[in-house]
């Protein structure tokens, strides 16, 4: 039976007269998590689909834990008082942290018992060794005997030694021992070494499975001969991740490699025990571990719930998982033989990924870099992926002798390490690799060619909201824009000037640039709703976004909602922006999709003064959250649509679909809670990644599929 889930952020109160607002951001992130974590308890999911949403889940708890709770620690270990968007201090927030982490995580270990048995049902067991037939653990320990025992090294924990070193994610067993010989007592620990399956199989079952940790504890008996076992527990440390950089670096490549190791021996900020840990042991680890500042949780189940993913990867059993999706490539393509350049020289065309396929990106880059006509390549890289056929098309064309730049982004995320390796083999290509700026990140997802053709040269651009990066780009929704527009080409060209020279373009054409002038051409946009609002015209403002978290921009779209412009948001992640208030947002919504594809394009309509969706909306995708790094300390761009088809595909399919979805949608309320939308009566379900999935674009199809027409979305009912 599935256990309910608490949703939604808790309502934000305090002294503060800002206090109501606003949600807190941090809240609003776990409230996101919940969300993710509900996907688990989603019975149209196939049962393995529910293990992986349990272990994105897990993964994301890490992540936030490592990034987030690290920087509130750190403001408070350091005594700076720097407030949250809702008035909160760092000490508040950590309260109020504490407690829904320790919410989430209950909820995660209940979900995993549920779906253990569900499982089990279907042939795919994970269970403790203790737990199996005597065959299964006789077959279980000669594993161990023979393979396992062989790579795992005890470490006497005693003043003669130092105490070892428990790498950030690192899961060890602590073992209380007496010597049977002396009776004299000792304190080991077994470290899993960084390489080894998370899960073992047990040998000769098909998908049976113990957790690594457990088969240490169950036979270490075979590793301290002579020794009986008194106590034993498993624990798991999570340290601070993020990379701060210092503003007197000189070098970038050096800084990162070294910050790189510095992460790996950050700060303990979880000490995660299972729940019959030993106290004495426990108080071993505390005093080792420095953890005046970290959270020490108690787990009743499984220890790091997010390597569950490993799980579902290793079981073969396609009537558990979803379907196999193939992505369409785009017709307009394929109608002129496979020449990119031909297809975007006829018209402008936007891809809509996962469901029309990256590999149209990785031809565009292929061709040109094979096209004996192409002069240039340029290249943002921000994640690029371990196998990168990108990286690849980029050195081919340095080895065919076209001049090519790569403006590699060495601060992504957890992507550091292997961004320094791609930049090391792109300069061994002779291609230009450019850092790009020391206090901002290179966000843009941006690359120019340009090519001499008989009318002279001639710059071919694509423009994403996501990375060039081929593994996310089969379950992220992004948009991939192409065009051969010169203002465009122009624009880029200053943009790669911008961020490689740091030449500030005195104007711009058509983009708009983060940090230069992207924030102020959307609160221009915004104002202009406003103005309309005030005529008596049609006022409306549609997005759709990963985060919204920027105060000022959140002020903006109040204002806007008060004259009398009506707003729809869908913001996947977090939202600090407060709806449904009488007097404040009354008129603004805000919705969050959460299904099979994670929702990641980031696009802006405005009405114009007309009723939306409209031939006359302005339309834009962006590579910009609505976040203040986004906005104020990154590099971005704000794309305008002018073509009527690709205007038309996403405005009135994908950011329409996204406001009529009643499948995978929650709705945010005023007090801070989340609730799943049901189809109204009269209503037909409409889910929309099962419409994308079905039905081609229309920029992107082509004469050739005029025939195959795509269903026309409408509103449901009158708008405000």
């Amino acid at each position: 039976m599935n256990r309910p889930l608490l949703h939604g952020a808790a309502p934000t109160t305090g002294s503060d007269s800002a206090a109501p607002r606003y949600f807190n951001r941090e809240l609003s992130w776990l409230a996101f998590n919940e969300r993710v974590l509900a996907e688990a308890c989603n019975r149209d999911y196939p049962l393995l689909e529910r293990l992986r949403f349990l272990s994105i889940s897990g993964s994301n708890l890490d992540e936030f834990l490592m990034i987030r709770v690290a920087g509130l620690v750190g403001q408070i270990r350091r005594g700076i008082d720097v407030r949250s968007i809702d008035g909160k201090s760092a000490a508040q927030q950590m309260v109020a942290i504490r407690e829904r982490v320790a919410r989430l995580d209950k909820a995660q270990q209940a979900i995993l018992a549920d779906l253990r048995v569900e499982l089990a049902r279907e042939g795919v067991v994970i269970t403790e060794a203790a737990a199996l037939d005597r065959e299964a653990r006789a077959r279980l320990r000669s594993y161990f005997r023979e393979e396992l025992s062989r790579v795992l090294t005890p470490q006497a924990i005693d003043p003669a030694h130092p105490f070892p070193f428990v790498a950030n994610l690192g899961i060890g067993v602590l073992f209380d021992l007496v010597r049977k010989a002396d009776e004299a007592s000792l304190v080991e620990m077994v470290l899993v070494p960084h390489g080894l399956p998370r899960f073992v199989r047990v040998p000769g079952s098909d998908n049976t499975f113990v957790p690594i940790e457990g088969v240490i504890a169950h036979f270490a008996g075979l590793l301290f001969p002579g020794f009986r076992i008194v106590g034993k527990g498993h624990f798991r440390v999570l340290r601070d991740s993020d990379i701060e950089l210092q503003e007197e670096a000189e070098d970038l490549v050096r800084y990162y490699r070294n910050a790189i190791q510095r992460r790996r021996r950050g700060r303990v900020i979880l000490l995660e025990l299972d729940a019959a840990f030993d106290r004495a042991a426990e108080a071993v680890l505390r005093d080792n571990l420095e953890l005046s500042d970290a959270l020490v949780t108690r787990t009743g189940g499984l220890l790091g719930v997010g390597g569950l993913a490993a799980v579902v990867d290793r079981v073969e059993r396609p009537d558990l998982k979803f379907e196999p999706f193939v992505p369409r490539y785009p017709e307009r393509v394929a109608e002129y033989d496979g020449d990119c350049f031909a297809a975007i020289r006829a018209k402008d065309f936007v891809v809509q990924h996962p469901y029309e396929s990256f590999e149209v990106v990785v031809d565009f880059l292929r061709q040109a870099a094979r096209d004996p006509a192409v002069v240039s390549i340029k290249q943002t890289l921000y994640r690029a992926g371990n196998q990168s056929p990108v990286i690849a098309a980029l050195i081919e064309a340095a080895e065919a002798g076209k001049s090519v730049t790569a403006v590699v982004e060495l601060r992504a995320r957890f992507d550091e390490e292997q961004n320094l390796h791609w930049a090391a083999q792109l300069e061994r290509a002779n291609i230009q690799v450019i850092y790009g700026f020391v206090d901002w990140k290179t966000h843009a997802k941006a690359s120019i060619v340009v090519r001499r053709e008989d009318d002279g040269f001639r710059t071919y651009c694509h423009f994403g909201t996501g990375n060039y990066h081929p593994v996310t780009a089969r379950i992220y929704t992004d948009l991939s824009f192409f065009t051969a527009d010169p203002r465009m080409g122009r624009d880029a060209a200053r943009l790669f000037n911008f961020i490689t020279g740091y030449i500030e373009p005195p104007r711009t054409e058509a983009l708009a640039i983060a940090p230069l002038d992207l924030r102020e051409r959307l609160f221009d946009l915004i104002d202009g709703e406003i103005d309309n609002a005030a005529a008596g015209k049609p006022a409306a403002i549609w997005a759709k976004l990963n985060s919204l978290t920027n105060k000022d921009l959140i002020d903006r779209l109040y204002a806007a909602g008060q004259a009398g412009v009506a707003i729809d948001l869908v913001i996947r992640g977090n939202c600090c922006l407060r709806p449904g208030v009488p007097g404040l947002s009354e008129r603004i919504t805000v919705r969050s999709i959460i299904g099979r594809f994670l929702e990641h394009s980031r696009i802006w309509a405005f009405g114009n003064g007309y009723a939306m969706p409209g031939a006359r909306a302005k339309v834009f995708l962006s590579s910009a959250d609505g976040m203040s790094r986004n906005l104020e300390r990154r590099v971005e761009v704000l794309v305008p649509l002018t073509n009527r088809t690709v205007h038309d595909q996403v405005l009135e399919q994908v950011l329409l679909a996204n406001l009529l979805d009643n499948q995978r949608t929650w709705l945010l309320r005023a007090d801070g809670s989340y609730d799943r939308i049901e189809p109204r009566a009269g209503d037909l379900p409409f889910n929309v990644h099962t419409y994308f999935m079905n039905n081609p674009s229309l920029s992107g199809r082509g004469t050739a599929s005029d025939d195959a027409a795509v269903p026309t979305l409408r509103l449901r009912g009158a708008r405000r």
